[in-house]
């Protein structure tokens, strides 16, 4: 069953490809799924949606377009994480955290209503890519800051369209007098070592009704995606230096035993399930070809349907990272920093996303679709420009990529969907991504994607009966397993914030690395 329906992908892909190709030269319709029958009438609340974000239309833009103007790396989100503090204290949300989980760019805020009442959360994230600065043109061409960062994954728009979400709901809240509490996760640092894991530890979702997110892509879609869960190691040789020349025996090469755990890697892809993703990269291979290298690390992902599969192939990598070390003579230092679970769908949620998904005013305009046109033309992709329909709710699936959100999703019921903001064809993490993220196209998928998430949130804070249905598919698909963190005990937050961060948040005193990355960066020490 797994290995049936991961094969699936590449006829999804495939699929989606030529609708979309097939919808931009004709008037194309979908016959609405069963699934989209089943969400219930949301014709009221949808309306209600829309009004709320036109009124809130112009904080959404803001967010979208100054955290696009300003990109930052995982970790270093300073201004991004600001704009939506910034945004939300405006609107009259209760900043709970900032620095949140051992974050210093993560942030929790809160609006509550009357007493008591439903719980709901958005995700919205702000971090952004190496590499992938772009203006808002068809072409490669220097965005804002360079073409260092960029937002090559649209988390500009992601995060603008699940604040403004809340500010829609907030809104809707107001004018329908609906008890209740509306959750706003800064969640940092999703492209590397996501906030979520950290804040799921901490049980920062246990107490939700729902939580509610979606991400940009080439597609109007929502379904029973599933996401694979994942470990990520750093495996580390230390060896003794020599002369490769003049007295090789002398030494003992760590690259050797890097390059021997390669090996035994190869060797384990005959004997492990398709669902399973073994992909690394070595960090350090020594310096010199005529010195023995001391040292040499590998940086490996490992990828499976589900944590449990995915540990049984970890231990099976740790056996062999040993066993490399012993045929080397070696030491093997395994650091296992950081992993994520796989994402749990939601039937119910999906299904109430999808209802509100056909009620969208989906338009693009010529020029959108020409500007998407050409990117594509840039790409050699063929030219269809920007999906127009909504497609069916989308059969249950495993992918070989994960997400954080898998970690938020084994503790309380969510709900996912993608908004189309980049041209059919584009992957994520290429600069036509980060070009239309920063004109027209990422705007409407900021707003299409806050109509979405208000009107299911004000269903979910005004429906009981949809709430117990959300929770019901939640805990038959949990099955009675416990959350357990992928992250070890002493794993207190993750690699490479920046000194003067974590100095700011007061979790780290003032020493020599804080004084050289000032001066690295020529700004002044408080």
């Amino acid at each position: 069953m797994w290995n049936e329906s991961f094969t699936k992908i590449d006829e999804i892909s495939r699929r989606t490809l030529l609708i979309g190709a097939l919808a931009s030269s004709a008037t194309l319709m979908l016959p609405p799924s069963l699934a989209a029958a089943e969400g219930g009438d949301v014709a009221a609340s949808a309306k209600a949606a829309r009004d709320a974000v036109e009124a809130v239309r112009e904080a959404i833009l803001r967010i979208s377009r100054e955290v696009w103007q300003n990109p930052e790396l995982s970790l270093h989100e300073e201004k991004s994480s600001e704009i939506h503090l910034r945004e939300l204290k405006e609107a009259g949300f209760k900043i709970v955290s900032t620095g949140t989980s051992g974050i210093p760019t993560a942030f929790v805020a809160e609006w509550t209503q009357g007493e008591g009442g439903p719980k709901i959360g958005f995700l919205p994230e702000y971090d952004a890519l190496p590499n992938l600065g772009n203006a808002a043109e068809p072409r490669q061409a220097p965005g804002p800051t360079g073409i260092e960062v960029g937002h090559g994954c649209g988390h500009n728009m992601l995060g603008a369209g699940c604040t403004g979400a809340a500010f829609a709901l907030q809104k809707m809240m107001i004018d329908g007098k609906v008890p209740g509490t509306i959750m706003v996760y800064g969640c940092a640092a999703e492209e590397t070592e996501g906030a979520k894991v950290y804040m799921a530890r901490d049980g920062l979702f246990n107490d939700l009704d729902a939580c509610l997110a979606w991400h940009p892509g080439p597609m109007n879609a929502t379904g029973l995606l599933r996401t694979a869960a994942v470990n990520m190691l750093r495996i580390r040789y230390t060896g003794r230096t020599a002369h490769a020349g003049v007295d090789p025996w002398e030494g003992r090469s760590a690259l050797k035993g890097a390059e021997m755990f390669g090996i035994g890697i190869q060797f384990m892809r005959e004997h492990i399930k398709p669902t399973t993703r073994l992909h690394y990269v070595y960090t350090d291979g020594g310096s010199a070809p005529n010195v023995v290298p001391a040292s040499a690390e590998i940086l490996i992902v490992i990828r499976d349907q589900d944590r449990d599969d995915v540990n049984t192939v970890t231990e099976w990598v740790k056996d062999a990272a040993r066993g490399a070390a012993t045929s080397t003579q070696t030491e093997v230092d395994i650091d296992h920093f950081f992993g994520l679970h796989d994402l749990l769908p939601n039937e119910t949620l999906v299904n109430r996303i999808h209802a509100h998904m056909t009620k969208l005013p989906l338009e693009w305009t010529a020029q959108e679709q020409e500007f998407a046109k050409a990117c594509q033309r840039e790409m050699q992709l063929p030219e269809a420009g920007l999906m127009p329909v909504i497609m069916p709710v989308l059969p249950e699936i495993t992918t070989g990529g994960g997400t954080d959100v898998g970690d938020v999703s084994f503790n309380t019921p969510t709900g996912l969907f993608a908004i189309a903001t980049m041209p059919i064809g584009v992957g994520l993490h290429t600069w036509p991504v980060t070009a239309c993220g920063g004109m027209s196209i990422g705007d409407k998928g900021s707003i299409y994607s806050a109509i979405v998430m208000a009107g299911v949130g004000y269903d979910l804070m005004t429906d009981a009966k949809l709430r117990a249905a959300a929770r019901a598919d939640f805990d038959r698909r949990k099955a009675g397993r416990k959350y357990v963190s992928p992250l070890v005990e002493t794993r207190l937050r993750p690699d490479g914030i920046p000194q003067h961060l974590l100095l700011r948040d007061g979790s780290q005193e003032l020493g020599v690395e804080f004084v050289e990355e000032a001066i690295d960066s020529k700004t002044p020490t408080p």
